[in-house]
Order: C-alpha cells, then sequence, then structure tokens
C-alpha cells in the first residue's frame, strides 16, 4: 500500500470524527435544501415566472457551489491549521511522507465527501419536493468534480503559504465570500451587472456554478467554464506542492 493511499484512508478516518466538518460535507446541503423548501413554500411549486419550472430546480446549483466554497473554505483550511498549530505537521516531516501525498490525500477525501453529500441533497430535493435532478448528470459530475478540485486546490494554496490558523482563517474569509458573490448565492448569475459577470466567467466557484447550471438544465457547460476550474485545480494544486511548508 502506497503513502498515499495510507495518508487518505487515515484523513478520511480522522475526517468521519469532526463532526463539524462532516456535517458541512455530508449533511449541510440536504439541509439546506429542506429548510429552503419548507420555509419558502412557493420555492418548490411549479411558477410561471419560470416557465413552469420549480424555482428549486434552478438554485440547486447554486447550493451545490455552497457546499463546495464552505467546505474548502472553511472545514479544510480550519483542519489544516489545526494540524499546523498542534505539530501534527511537524511530526509528519519526520517520515517519509511528502507535501504531495498529504495534499493528495486532503483533495480526495474532501472531494468524495462534497460528492457524497451532494447525493444525499438530490435525494432529499426528489424525495421531498419532487424535484426533477439534473438533465445532464455526466456533464454535472464533470463540472462538480472539477469545481470541487478547484476549490480545493485554493484552500491547500492558502493553508501552504498562511502562517498560521489566524491568517488561514483572515485569508479563508477573504476569499470565501467574494466566491459566493460570483457563484450566484445572493444574486443569480443573469441578474448581474454586465462586468461582475465577466469576473465570476473566471473565478473558480463562479465557473464552477454555470457550468453545474447548465448541466442542470440539460446542457454542456461552456469551454470555458470547465477550462477555468481545470486550470485553478491544477496550478493551485501544484503551487500548494511547491510552496508546502512542514513548519
Amino acid at each position: 500500500m502506497s503513502a498515499l493511499s495510507r495518508l487518505t484512508g487515515t484523513e478520511a478516518r480522522l475526517f468521519l470524527r469532526e463532526p463539524v466538518g462532516a456535517f458541512f460535507a455530508l449533511a449541510f446541503p440536504a439541509v439546506l435544501v429542506v429548510v429552503l423548501g419548507n420555509a419558502i413554500p412557493a420555492f418548490s411549486e411549479p411558477s410561471a415566472d419560470f416557465d413552469g419550472e420549480r424555482p428549486i430546480n434552478l438554485y440547486l446549483p447554486v447550493v451545490l457551489a455552497l457546499a463546495i466554497g464552505t467546505v474548502t473554505m472553511t472545514s479544510l483550511l480550519g483542519v489544516l491549521a489545526q494540524y499546523r498549530e498542534r505539530g501534527v505537521l511537524r511530526r509528519l516531516a519526520t517520515t517519509p511522507v511528502k507535501p504531495s501525498a498529504l495534499i493528495g490525500a486532503q483533495l480526495g477525501v474532501n472531494v468524495a465527501a462534497l460528492l457524497v453529500g451532494s447525493a444525499l441533497m438530490m435525494i432529499a430535493a426528489v424525495i421531498a419536493f419532487g424535484s426533477r435532478g439534473p438533465d445532464n448528470r455526466p456533464a454535472l459530475l464533470v463540472a462538480f468534480l472539477l469545481g470541487a478540485a478547484a476549490m480545493t486546490g485554493v484552500a491547500l494554496l492558502i493553508a501552504a503559504v498562511a502562517p498560521n490558523a489566524r491568517a488561514s482563517a483572515g485569508i479563508g474569509t477573504l476569499v470565501y465570500f467574494p466566491m459566493l458573490f460570483f457563484a450566484g448565492v445572493w444574486t443569480p448569475g443573469p441578474m448581474m451587472p454586465d462586468t461582475a459577470q465577466r469576473i465570476a466567467d473566471f473565478t473558480p466557484l463562479g465557473a464552477a456554478s454555470q457550468a453545474m447550471q447548465a448541466a442542470w438544465s440539460g446542457d454542456w457547460p461552456q469551454p470555458l467554464h470547465l477550462a477555468v476550474t481545470a486550470a485553478y485545480a491544477l496550478i493551485t494544486c501544484a503551487l500548494a506542492t511547491r510552496l508546502f511548508r512542514w513548519q
């Protein structure tokens, strides 16, 4: 068994033992959808304003983007900051484990957890509100995985260069809320000013959100959005590996 697979298994067990991180990755998307659907009855009813579509179907891709942003910019950053402050990384530095193995393990665990949580969210939406689910499932899977990998890479890069937990949390917060805006959490993409829409095309979460919305409607995402998320994933993970410091 390779060092990466052993470390991934260990990180997965530690992840499941941490209730806050596990909740946000596995349960938060489903809970949010159920709460919104019950708090706003019209949210789950066909609307003439949306050509008979349920508003919840239009918002589910945004919930996926919100889950990706929340897990990566809060939970993942918090875990790695704790590792640094508690000396876990210092102890790992005395072992044959390489930074690339730790980064690969965190990437695998967090993307897998987000995938499970998103599947649970879609099941909850179908059961509770009769959501039709995504029309282009393969495209949604590709867009989701690229978006999750891109945002995980951004979080890993921040964790790699931040000197302590306070700096990591501060940088994460500065990144988190603008990312949510460009993902359409508060203002749907088509309602954004033209300049904001153009900026969103080149942010990892904004591109991922638009790609998932296209897939949900049955289309294939724009090549630009897939290219942007793939580039963020590759570049940030490579930089995180290169710049990572054990101490």
